[in-house]
This record gives structure tokens, C-alpha cells and sequence, in this order.
């Protein structure tokens, strides 16, 4: 089954896109993303594979393809994660989460966090104790930190904020672009759904936020009062 994903992938390859996303994905010595290998594998394809497999791949099978040093094999791992959690019993749900906050070493690069973290983590804690998010943003590791501002995706669309705005406060003064652009980006859906909850939280620490992360927490407001927070 592995070999079948792999051979699939590597049909949908393209040299051209590797070498763009090698550099979009800052793969150069001391960049974030330092080492990851890509194929050149879109992600529509990819949804499409993982759509495929995931209902006869097995979960040990799915651990060892995330176990691979190539992206869109293990972008392609979280994609069939996400599809088995959604239509999976709450037994299996259970594993695959316990799988995922054992593996957040693999889940290693912006895209993988997005296009999972809320649909696993968060779907699956949204009515359960949320301490591992107050963990993952503490820890010294980016995309732990990013998986737990992303999680909370979750609760801002089941019009719960608190965690959100929490972990926004844990990871105000985070030192990395990523985790800036993460937390304004979960601010600002915040405020899509209630504004005055992200206006408050504004008032009290814009002053102080990464000018990137208040960019991306106003960028739905109106000229004047984005005009407002960023020039005071």
C-alpha cells in the first residue's frame, strides 16, 4: 500500500514545482524549513490520493509514510489522517491523536500544521480538557507552538474563544514570523465572528504585539481603524 501512495505521487511529480517549493518552504541551511526534500506534488493531487487510500491504508501503514523524509509524503500522511479522523470511530479517533502529538517531529513545516492541526487536534479536544495546547505552546519547539495556536481553529468556528485568545497571550512574544502570522491569523478569526471579543484583546496588547502579527489580526477592519491600531 505504502509503494502504491509513493509510485502515485511520484506520477503527479514535477521538477520544476519541487525547486519552487524547496524555496517557498525555506529549505536552505538555517531556515525553518532546513532539509525537507520535496517532489513537486500539488496539494489538490494530494487530497485526491489521500482520499484514495485512507479508508484501506492502515493506521501502522500511515505512521510509517509519516516516518519519510520527503514533504509530500508526509503532507500526504496528514491529509489521510484528517479524512480517517472525520469518518473514523471515536476508538480510532483516540489513536490517531495520540499518533499525532507523538509525531509533531514530522509534522514539520507550516502547511502540514494547517491543514491538520484543527482538523484533528482541535476537532477531537473541542469538548475535552485543552492542557496539551497550553503544553505545545510552551514548548521550545515552532511547530509544536504553531499546532497549538492552529488547534483552537476548532473552537473560533464553534464560537469559542477563550484558548485562543490564552495561547495568543502565551505565544505574544514569540520571536518567530510563523508563530506572529499564526496567532494574528487566529485573532483575526476571532474577530470575524465577534469583533468586539478581538477588539478587546487588541486594546490591552497591540501596543506591545510584532507589527506582523497586529497586520494580520486587522486586516479585515476597515482603512480607519486598521489606520488606528497601526499607527498608534
Amino acid at each position: 500500500m505504502l509503494d502504491k501512495i509513493k509510485k502515485e505521487l511520484l506520477n503527479h511529480s514535477n521538477k520544476e514545482k519541487a525547486d519552487i517549493y524547496a524555496r517557498f518552504f525555506k529549505t536552505r541551511k538555517g531556515e525553518y524549513g532546513e532539509g525537507d526534500k520535496f517532489i513537486g506534488v500539488n496539494v489538490p493531487n494530494q487530497r485526491k490520493i489521500a482520499r484514495k487510500y485512507s479508508k484501506i491504508i492502515s493506521l501502522s501503514d500511515t505512521k510509517k509514510l509519516l516516518l519519510s523524509s520527503i514533504h509530500e509524503h508526509r503532507l500526504t500522511t496528514c491529509l489521510i489522517m484528517v479524512d480517517k479522523f472525520q469518518k473514523g470511530y471515536d476508538s480510532e479517533k483516540k489513536e490517531i491523536v495520540e499518533f499525532y502529538l507523538a509525531n509533531t517531529e514530522k509534522i514539520n513545516n507550516w502547511d502540514l500544521v494547517d491543514l491538520s492541526a484543527d482538523k484533528i487536534l482541535g476537532a477531537y479536544l473541542i469538548d475535552k480538557d485543552k492542557k496539551i495546547l497550553y503544553k505545545l505552546s510552551r514548548s521550545k519547539n515552532l511547530w509544536e507552538k504553531r499546532i497549538a495556536i492552529i488547534s483552537t481553529y476548532n473552537f473560533i468556528k464553534n464560537k469559542q474563544f477563550k484558548d485562543t485568545l490564552k495561547i495568543s497571550e502565551i505565544l505574544l512574544h514569540d520571536k518567530h514570523d510563523l508563530i506572529h502570522k499564526a496567532v494574528g491569523w487566529m485573532l483575526r478569526e476571532t474577530g470575524n465572528r465577534n469583533q468586539k471579543i478581538e477588539e478587546k484583546f487588541l486594546t490591552k496588547y497591540y501596543k506591545e504585539m510584532p507589527r506582523t502579527m497586529l497586520r494580520y489580526a486587522i486586516e479585515k477592519f476597515d482603512e480607519d481603524k486598521r489606520r488606528y491600531y497601526m499607527n498608534k
